[in-house]
Order: C-alpha cells, then structure tokens, then sequence
C-alpha cells in the first residue's frame, strides 16, 4: 500500500476475532490439546495456551498457561440484513447488536498461572502426548523441561461467571523443573516427537543439535551433538511418522533431515535452499514426504523429499514483503498452511488451488483494487499486527488460527476457510 492508504476492516471477513495479551510479550507460544473434544465446530469455544515472556528484566520473565474462555462469533460473518421500516441504518444496528455484544463481552474471560523463568523464553513447546509437559529454550542457552498440571488444574474449575466484561485473572504458582541442559549458547530450535513420547530436539545459534532422551524415573539424558550445520539451528521438526527422523533449517540457507542413529553426518540435504537465512519449516503431517520452508527473503518454498537430492523445490511463493518468521500446515486440511511475516501480516494458503484465468477476469471486473500479483492460493490475508513471531492452527478447532506478536495475541477465524 501506498503511504496514505489504511486497511478498512471488515467484520464479515471474519467468522470470529480476538485480540488477548499478556503483561509481557509473548513471542513464542505453542496451543494445548484438551478434553473437549477434537473437531469443535459449535460457538462459543474454549482454548488453552502456554507462553513464554519477554519481560524488561531476566527476573520477571515467566512460563504461562492461559484459558481463554467464551470466544464468540459475535458479529463476525454476518451478512447486511433488511432493515425494518421506518428503522434506519444506524437504530437497526444498535437494536440488534447492543444486547447481544454485551453479553458475548460478559462471557469472554482470560485466565492464567504462572510459573518464574529466568531469562527471556525463545521457543516454548508443549509435548504431544501429555500436553501440560512443557519444553523452554531461552537465552540463558538453557533447555528445560516443566510440569504445569497443577497450574492448568487451577484454570478449570474458574468459568465466565467469575470474571466480567472480559476482564483478566491471574495468578503465580512456582515450581521447579523437571530437566534442565545447558547449550554452548542459546538457542530457538525446539520440538517433541510425535511418535516417541518424551523425546525432545534443541538447537543453538552454534550450530549444535541435541536430542533429550527420555528415561525411567522422569529424567533425561542428553545425546552428543548432532554435526552438519555450519550456523545457527533456526527451526527443527520431527517426522510425524518416523520415530528416528527430524528436520532441521539453518542461517546456513539449508535444509538437513538426520536419523538419531547417525551423528556425524545428515542423511540428505539442499544447500542453498533459500537466499537468506531458513528461519522456519514444517513437516506436512497428513502428506509426511513434504515439507515447507520459510525465509529471510520473504518467500514460502515447498519440498517434495522423494526429490530432495536434486535440490528443487516444488512450489515456491514470492507474496510476504519481509521476512517470514512463521510457517504451519492445516492438522485438517492436507493442502492448507498458514505463514507469518514481519510485514505484519499471517497469509492463511490452500496449495491445491490451481490457477483460472477466466475467475480471475471476473474477480478483476468486480474488485479492480485486488493487485494482480496476489498468488491464487493465498485465501486469506490478516493484518493488524507488528513484528509477528510465531502462528499455530488450533489442534482441535478446524479453521482457528492464533498469532503472537509484541502487542499481543490474534485469535481468528476466516470466514472463507
């Protein structure tokens, strides 16, 4: 956009939005599976999240489970409705929104525990099998393990009728962890595996890869470090159907996938995968032979492993105008991700769209202001945000996306997915 033009925001755009935060930036959050159900389709929902902050001093920095109760379709997704007679535009919008949006505000809470964490908290992950074991990387270059089941307990039993008006409750409750490993310096890279529980992978701005092996008696042993990246470790992700395989990208510009019996060497690689750093990538959970890839120049690259030896991608984006921070397939839909950016924008994409000349000269005719470069696949843009970190699909609410950035949480809906 030009200096002088503004985004208009349009509520039918959205089937729902929120906007939460917590007293310090969260720039890395990861969303907990709970036992309401998988596949919530029906308003209003409840979601759980955990955090890490970054507060101004080492000392006030935190580990935090959040509930976000009562998220409301409120007036998103509605259509204009014939107003009544004698009504006009304004008294028709009021009668029939005044009510209801008061009391979808009184419904709508957030609640949250807190445990201390020395130090700004880089990357937090929640383990697959048991979601109230937490994984930190922080920038005292020291991973860590946390049980937060006492503090996610103390969340259930408050409901929307305890707090009003959407106001906030909060509350500390400190506890030690669980495993504690320190890097040679820190580190962003972090993710549990999804086929062995307890198994965690780390990685640092040194370039080293460690896997946290889980044993009896609730501890962990460290491996020696896995060797082949030249620069820092930027993202890992383990294979969603191989218990031994994980990916991992670098500043180095490459993409590696190892085996955890093999660490002197990667089993195959592409160097030069992007043209800055590779700051993130995701393992396709229902397609496991694909992986897409972020980076530093603003693109969104996807990779076909069965053809990593020759080094060529197999769809490749040019849309994000700064680098993209994050990138995530769909848990439902095999063709959809979402991506995070800089520019202050989430692109939500379905990659099985194919280009139509004959809609778009339609489309063309009707919106002359959609610019023409605009990716076919690309369904929906948000915006509203600035320096956006890290983007999660919600495991159990098809369509719910949530971003993080330093003003706060987004949690949307599209109304077009």
């Amino acid at each position: 956009m030009e200096e002088d033009h503004t985004l208009a925001y349009d509520p039918t755009a959205y089937n729902c939005l929120v906007a939460f935060s917590a007293e310090w930036p969260c720039l890395s959050f990861d969303l907990l599976k709970d036992d309401s159900g998988d596949r919530r389709e029906t308003f209003p929902h409840t979601m759980y999240l955990a955090a890490g902050t970054q507060a101004a001093s080492p000392g006030e920095n935190g580990v935090i489970v959040l509930k976000l109760n009562g998220i409301s379709k409120g007036r998103h997704g509605e259509q204009d409705k014939p107003k009544a007679d004698g009504m006009d535009e304004d008294d028709s919008d009021d009668a029939s929104s005044s009510s209801s949006d008061e009391e979808e505000q009184d419904a709508q809470a957030l609640y949250s525990r807190t445990t201390t964490h020395f130090g700004c908290v880089n990357r937090i992950r929640s383990m697959p099998q048991q979601p109230s074991i937490l994984a930190t990387s922080g920038d005292s270059a020291i991973v860590q393990v946390w049980d937060m089941g006492r503090h996610l307990q103390e969340l259930d039993p408050l409901t929307p009728t305890s707090v009003k008006g959407g106001a906030q409750e909060h509350g500390s409750l400190r506890v030690s962890p669980r495993h504690a490993h320190r890097h040679s310096q820190e580190g962003y890279a972090l993710d549990w595996s999804r086929m062995v529980q307890g198994q965690l992978a780390s990685g640092d701005t040194a370039a080293q890869i460690l896997i946290h092996v889980p044993k009896e008696g609730g501890r962990w042993d460290v491996t020696a470090p896995y060797v082949g990246h030249t620069k820092s470790v930027e993202d890992i992700q383990w294979s969603p159907n191989e218990p031994t395989v994980f990916a991992t990208c670098s500043s180095d510009r490459s993409i590696c996938v190892w085996d955890t019996r093999e660490k002197s060497k990667c089993m195959i690689s592409i160097q030069n995968a992007h043209g800055g750093d590779v700051n993130v990538i995701t393992w396709r959970p229902l397609v496991s032979h694909m992986i897409a890839s972020g980076g530093d120049e603003g693109l969104l690259k996807v990779w076909d492993l069965r053809q990593f030896d020759k080094g060529k991608h197999i769809a490749n984006f040019a849309h994000h105008r700064s680098a993209i921070t994050a990138v995530e397939w769909s848990p439902f839909e095999a063709a959809m991700l979402c991506t995070g950016s800089e520019d202050g924008t989430v692109g939500i994409w379905d990659l099985s769209v194919e280009r139509d000349p004959e809609e778009e000269a339609q489309m063309g005719q009707m919106q002359q202001s959609t610019p023409k470069d605009l990716p076919p696949q690309l369904m929906f843009i948000h915006a509203g945000q600035t320096d956006i970190k890290e983007v999660h699909w919600h495991p159990q609410i098809p369509g719910m996306v949530v971003s993080t950035a330093r003003e706060g949480f987004n949690a949307f809906k599209p109304s077009n997915i």
